[in-house]
């Protein structure tokens, strides 16, 4: 009987696998990495994508610093010069661009629009909401409770932290009485 259902199955021919190997003599890259402003990029991205990773600097400022500087958007950062660093970073200190494009506009205590970058940014932010739980505010009652300040809605978002409310507790052992 095992001799009659071997012989009732279909021949299956063997499918050959072809390996694709690679060439022997490809070149490993090493990436460099260029620090412009405390930052590290890749050297191996476009300026207009590697100048994003810089805190501060959006898509829209990293396009009108490019075409400010007359850069090549699509050059690798690691083709970049010292002297072209030099003045990337000078231009993100001091930008020369529409007011619209800076992220600290009319500041509150100078009155200057200003563009803030790297670790200026974060002590801005950080001071900021410490203004608003000083005052306490409604943005500030938020921001110390851990909450969404900005009206998001908190059913069935936002539970991390502790739980307010019913606590679970063990269960204890039956007595015997």
């Amino acid at each position: 009987m095992a001799e009659e259902k071997t012989q009732l199955k279909p021949k299956q021919e063997k499918i050959k696998q072809v390996k694709h190997e690679k060439p022997k003599e490809e070149k490993i890259k090493v990436e460099s990495l260029i620090r412009i402003l405390s930052t590290d990029i890749p050297g191996n991205f476009g300026v207009y994508h590697g100048l994003t990773r810089i805190k501060g600097v959006s898509w829209a400022v990293s396009n009108a610093i490019c075409n400010t500087l007359n850069l090549d958007k699509r050059k690798k950062v690691s083709e970049l010069t010292e002297k072209d660093i030099e003045t990337i970073a000078k231009f993100i200190k001091s930008p020369k661009i529409p007011e619209w494009l800076l992220n600290r506009k009319k500041d509150e205590e100078t009155g200057v629009s200003k563009h803030l970058v790297t670790a200026e940014l974060d002590l801005a932010k950080d001071f900021d909401i410490r203004k608003l739980k000083k005052m306490k505010s409604y943005k500030g009652w938020r921001h110390s409770l851990g909450q969404p300040v900005r009206g998001q809605r908190t059913r069935s978002h936002f539970r991390k932290g502790s739980a307010i409310g019913v606590m679970k507790t063990k269960a204890k052992p039956a007595s015997g009485k």
